[in-house]
């Protein structure tokens, strides 16, 4: 891992556009961009301070590529604690390749994926969660999904394990202390607080444990398989949930024979609604080969809505209590909402009185009737008490990991003090839990995870 030379790279999305920034970091970032940089006013970069803009005009020689505003960031007090320039050019894609192909030739090479935040890691700028928190900012495309990352990347995750760490820390400290008077038989750890410890650790673990649930939903979004039979206005619910004509709307039975999938943001948590074919015996067979996917849409989903046509309610009333009834048993743990469609059409009193399900609307995708009410029926499935609090929410599977195998160490800690185990003993545990603590912020890291981890991110940063 090679961290001591000069990296650029493009740090605004590629292709054309009003201005482009490309960014240098290195302890020769200043000196080499100066012989190429012109100043209007025939300043020395390397004479600047940090965290000064300058304007003037990369050259080649006696070529003028571009005017362009150069920004001065000095080491330490940089992004990746080393000196670091960012060129703001003209948005041209020949322009930027010009740039960055001159200082290629002239002390730099392209950064790889992630290395200035890397860089800013192993630089100790910012520890190994946060850094991660820098992707899922990036990423983010909601407000929820926004505002985690931003408390992550302030370091709030982990502050809560840091400090929980250092007061686990210490306790280690002194019963490897005891360890060294082992003849002396003395106690330098105070059991009853060290079991106090240990329950907090356990509860706070355990919290965050639970929070993965509601975070990765927020992170990934929240899949909804729309399921019902052919042409009871599923497709049409999608383009009125979405408020667009995404999905084909006939009168024909079985338009849909693929799942078509978008996504939609409801007060700030982002939701991936499928609309999928039509159930329903049939002997096409691209027709059946949808209704297949649409169970297996089903399987993926977390919330499931079952759309029925009000208006033939009576004559399929039957069938529609059958295919309800298959779906809750085949799926007993995912919250089924049941929509009566077209209720412009129909007198709602059959329904209600036929139907007595807990999770049973009754709207008009057509007429825009009732999909505000379903809109808060799919809210209320997650659980934005933490988010709304702003407590840490845990997003990152490596970080869920983590913290369930820290939380198993914890509990041999505790069941090793009750058992009355030695210090020795307790000393093996205490030190798997820190080690699990240490994968989570940074402090224990091999080449390989960080590889895995920033190569996720785009080259630029």
């Amino acid at each position: 891992m090679i961290t001591n030379d000069n990296i650029i790279a493009l740090a605004t999305p590629s292709g054309a556009g009003a201005i482009a920034v490309i960014r240098i970091s290195g302890k020769d970032a200043i000196t080499l961009c100066e012989p190429f940089f012109k100043s209007i006013k025939g300043k020395k970069l390397s004479l600047q301070k940090s965290h000064t803009i300058h304007l003037g005009h990369i050259i080649d020689g006696q070529r003028t590529i571009d005017e362009v505003l150069v920004s001065i960031f000095k080491g330490p007090n940089s992004y990746t604690g080393e000196n670091v320039i960012e060129i703001s050019c003209h948005g041209s894609t020949y322009i930027q390749q010009e740039i960055i192909q001159l200082f290629l030739r002239n002390g730099c090479r392209m950064a790889e994926a992630g290395e200035f935040t890397l860089r800013a890691f192993l630089n100790a700028k910012i520890d190994l969660s946060q850094a991660e928190a820098v992707a899922d900012l990036i990423s983010s495309d909601n407000a929820a999904s926004h505002q985690i990352a931003m408390q992550q990347m302030r370091g709030g995750f982990s502050n809560e394990i840091q400090k929980l760490r250092e007061e686990l820390l210490n306790f280690a400290s002194l019963i490897e202390l005891e360890l060294d008077f082992a003849e002396e038989d003395v106690e330098f750890a105070d059991r009853s607080q060290f079991q106090d410890l240990v329950s907090k650790i356990q509860h706070v673990l355990k919290r965050l444990i639970d929070s993965f649930a509601v975070g990765n939903v927020i992170k990934n979004g929240i899949p909804v398989a729309i399921v019902g039979a052919p042409n009871v206005g599923k497709s049409t619910l999608l383009n009125a949930l979405l408020n667009e004509e995404r999905a084909i709307v006939s009168d024909i039975a079985g338009t849909t024979r693929d799942t078509i999938e978008d996504e939609l943001t409801i007060q700030g948590i982002g939701f991936r609604f499928i609309d999928t074919a039509g159930i329903r015996e049939t002997k096409d067979v691209v027709e059946s080969i949808g209704i297949k996917k649409t169970f297996e849409k089903i399987e993926q989903a977390q919330v499931v809505i079952y759309l029925f046509d009000a208006s033939h309610f009576q004559e399929n009333s039957n069938l529609i209590i059958v295919e309800i009834e298959k779906i809750r048993n085949k799926f007993p743990q995912k919250p089924l909402i049941i929509i009566a469609n077209k209720i412009d059409t129909v007198q709602t009193k059959t329904l209600t009185s036929q139907l007595h399900y807990e999770h049973l609307l009754l709207l008009s995708a057509k007429q825009n009737i009732g999909v505000d009410a379903l809109k808060d029926k799919l809210l209320a499935f997650v659980n934005t008490g933490a988010l709304r609090n702003n407590e840490t929410i845990v997003t990152n599977t490596r970080h869920y990991d983590a913290l369930l195998k820290a939380l198993e160490e914890i509990e041999k800690v505790q069941h090793g003090l009750n058992s009355g185990l030695s210090g020795d003993l307790l000393a093996i545990d205490i030190r798997q839990a820190l080690y699990h603590f240490g994968e989570i912020t940074g402090q224990v890291t091999s080449d390989d995870l960080l590889g895995n981890i920033f190569a996720n991110f785009c080259i630029g940063k």
